[in-house]
């Protein structure tokens, strides 16, 4: 996997609502980021483990997706050595302090509710980016 680089970032998108990564495609697209959606998390998986396909630099995640879930999908992305650090955002409708546990022991930076307003989803984007970037490297 190699890494490719924008004015802002690479950002993957997975949620099996259209509305939902057509809204998160054009609004962060608008704001400079290289945007790349699924709808689910297998097809995802399956094309971050081909040799052309760029790394994301945030993960944006619905929790409700069909084959596997949102936590395990998070935990996958925490195993693989390319993405351990990748910083992940969890969409949910549920507001529950229990979901919201249960995203962050899954792996997940920032825990954001349905419906969300772009600007935010934006401004968590490029709040999680500039910590990546301004991180030590270990």
């Amino acid at each position: 996997m190699s890494r490719a680089y924008s004015s802002q970032g690479c950002i993957l998108v997975i949620d099996d609502s259209r509305t939902v990564r057509e809204i998160l495609r054009v609004g962060l697209s608008r704001a400079g980021f290289d945007v790349t959606c699924y709808l689910d998390g297998i097809a995802a998986l399956s094309a971050l483990y081909t040799p052309d396909c760029p790394l994301p630099d945030l993960i944006i995640l619905d929790i409700t997706l069909p084959k596997i879930d949102g936590y395990e999908l998070a935990m996958k992305f925490r195993k693989m050595p390319s993405l351990a650090r990748t910083p992940i955002v969890m969409l949910s409708g549920s507001a529950s302090v229990l979901d919201r546990l249960k995203g962050r022991l899954a792996g997940a930076n920032v825990y954001l509710t349905k419906p969300f307003r772009i600007q935010q989803v934006v401004e968590v984007a490029q709040t999680q980016l500039a910590f990546r970037v301004c991180a030590i490297p270990q």
